[in-house]
């Protein structure tokens, strides 16, 4: 087996892994997954590329987890999300590369630090902001594609039901993911045209782990595992941001 060979069995196993793994926590698997694709795509592409992935993912969780999805929670988040994904999609498409690297980096540090600081505070937001996390959620999903913390912070509170708040995290997601790829792809279809069978292989790997990921959800504390993807997130971010600024400058 080559090295070549290796590595993207290693990538689809990570896919799997994060997957799996995302279905308790809520968010996290464009986050875990983009630094596989950074192994194959430019940061553009990556980004498409993970948006499939992530919308296969949140279809099937939102498909397996449909009776506990809480549809008043959509309303609230409804079209507020929407505006913000489409407009973060058509930035992302003019933003440059390293750039747009260093603004994903941005996020992956703050978003972190923002969810955490509100289990320090116990700030329980009131209902109406829903429409500013909605759209400040879509926002970040269109133009990074890590829209998952942000959202967490004001649905969380909303929905202490484990099963409630993965299912209505995963159709919420799943807006965004079918407003941005349409636009992502209009812009650059490149990332379904070039490793196509990768491509098919990562989607095929996040729908199995959303299968497993059912499963630990009824026996893993979703909180052990946010907070393991919170320590990912910040060293991926940091990382981001060292590797944009020193092709910026």
């Amino acid at each position: 087996m080559g090295h070549l060979d290796f590595l993207v069995i290693l990538g689809l196993f990570g896919c799997l892994i994060a997957a799996a793994l995302t279905v308790p926590a809520g968010f996290g698997l464009a986050t875990m997954t983009t630094p596989l694709f950074l192994i194959w795509f430019e940061p553009h592409q990556a980004i498409a590329g993970v948006a499939i992935v992530h919308g296969a993912h949140n279809a099937m969780k939102a498909s397996v987890l449909r009776p506990h999805i809480d549809r008043d929670a959509l309303k609230r988040f409804g079209w507020a999300l929407l505006i913000g994904a489409f407009l973060g999609a058509m930035l992302q498409t003019i933003i440059p590369s390293d750039p747009l690297l260093l603004l994903v980096g941005i996020a992956l540090v703050v978003l972190p630090v923002l969810k955490v600081s509100e289990s320090w505070s116990n700030i329980r937001l009131p209902e109406a902001e829903d429409r500013l996390g909605g759209f400040g959620s879509g926002f970040l999903g269109g133009l990074t594609g890590h829209q998952g913390a942000l959202r967490a912070m004001f649905l969380q509170p909303r929905l202490p039901d484990k099963s409630e708040y993965a299912a209505t995290a995963a159709v919420l997601a799943l807006v965004v993911d079918l407003t941005r790829i349409p636009i992502y792809l209009i812009n650059d279809a490149s990332v379904i045209q070039e490793e196509t069978s990768l491509l098919f292989g990562f989607v095929l790997a996040a729908l199995i782990g959303a299968r497993l990921g059912k499963k630990w959800l009824e026996r893993w504390k979703s909180d052990d595992i946010q907070k393991g993807i919170m320590v990912g997130l910040i060293i991926s971010g940091i990382l981001y941001i060292w590797e944009a600024a020193r092709a910026l400058s």
